[in-house]
């Protein structure tokens, strides 16, 4: 639904987005991860026909960008991060006002705003001023909009900034349920969100694409050796050492004497639990937890974004869980 294409936005002798293509399938959500100044929105504004790229090929549910730029406008609903409403207007004025824009019918609009209003959960704002509504409720109505015409494509810039943990929910589990209907590109700060909502996820740094793949593949690509975390109570004076020794298991750290606390590392393939489960048997000690730590999101986004690049030309491509690097 999505094809971008070498996508590079300069400003005088600075790339903003630099020569970056990916795709994004009929029905898929992709989320759009990067530091502050990445690119991201940038790049958000290009595919919304909002700025035009300096260079690039960008086509959205089939229909080119540049040669027919309004019937691939109309394939794509927008929520830009700062949403720019009428704050005189009522929201049911301003959803009606939207679908008149959009070209919609008068049947049309009578059949969706109502629709729209119960989606995003404005029932209790309908007929209320913009301007006197919360920045949570500025956030729906800009949802509700960006919607209105049923596109095939939605992008949205933060979509649940500024809102209440309550609101948040609610917005998540609608956008889950627009991703059974729609095509999704969202942008978000929240790297538990991404986790949550997102099949596949590109994460962008100083312009280019430097990995992508689904969280899964992510966190199986980045996370180094495997790390338990073994509770053994009153913390025997050995359990250091025997543990150190046990198969797979490449180092120990105490985490804290007292409590007998310690994090094992392990090699990549190994798994010493069961090892450590009948060495604890054995020996008569009392084993209060044994975990494996796993890797979020945001362990992988971080080392990513903060380690050196090499000559700033290379792109992590994720495909079946193996890291590999390609010219961009």
């Amino acid at each position: 639904m999505i094809d971008a294409q070498g996508l590079t936005r300069r400003y005088g002798e600075f790339a903003a987005v630099d020569g970056i293509s990916f795709n994004v399938d009929e029905g898929e959500i992709v989320g759009m991860l990067g530091p502050n100044g990445a690119g991201k929105t940038t790049t958000l504004r290009m595919i919304t026909g909002f700025l035009p790229p300096t260079e690039g090929h960008l086509t959205v549910a089939g229909k080119d960008l540049f040669s027919d730029p309004v019937a691939a406008r109309r394939e794509v609903g927008y929520l830009p991060e700062n949403v720019a409403l009428y704050p005189e207007m009522r929201v049911s004025e301003y959803l009606r006002y939207r679908a008149m824009l959009e070209g919609m019918s008068r049947n049309e609009a009578k059949q969706r705003i109502p629709e729209t209003v119960e989606s995003c959960f404005l029932e209790e704002v309908e007929k209320q001023i913009i301007g006197t509504l919360s920045k949570g409720y500025r956030q729906r109505v800009g949802l509700a909009a960006a919607i209105l015409h049923h596109p095939s494509v939605l992008v949205l810039d933060e979509p649940t900034v500024g809102l209440d943990p309550k609101q948040i929910i609610a917005i998540r589990e609608l956008i889950r349920e627009l991703g059974h209907k729609q095509t999704l590109l969202l942008s978000s700060h929240i790297l538990p969100e991404v986790e949550l909502l997102c099949d596949r996820v590109i994460i962008i740094d100083r312009g280019r694409i430097i990995a992508e793949g689904s969280p899964q593949e992510l966190r199986e690509s980045w996370i180094g050796n495997t790390i338990l975390r073994v509770g053994l109570k009153g913390g025997p004076t050995d359990a250091l050492g025997v543990l150190g020794a046990l198969p797979g298991v490449v180092d120990v750290e105490v985490l804290d004497a007292e409590t007998g606390s310690y994090r094992l590392e392990c090699a990549k393939d190994a798994d010493p639990r069961q090892a450590v489960f009948e060495t604890a048997k054995q020996r008569g000690w009392v084993m209060l937890e044994l975990s494996e730590e796993r890797a979020s999101l945001e362990d992988v986004f971080v080392r990513l974004t903060t380690q050196e690049p090499s000559d700033g030309s290379a792109r992590v491509a994720v495909d079946d869980a193996t890291a590999a690097e390609v010219p961009s």
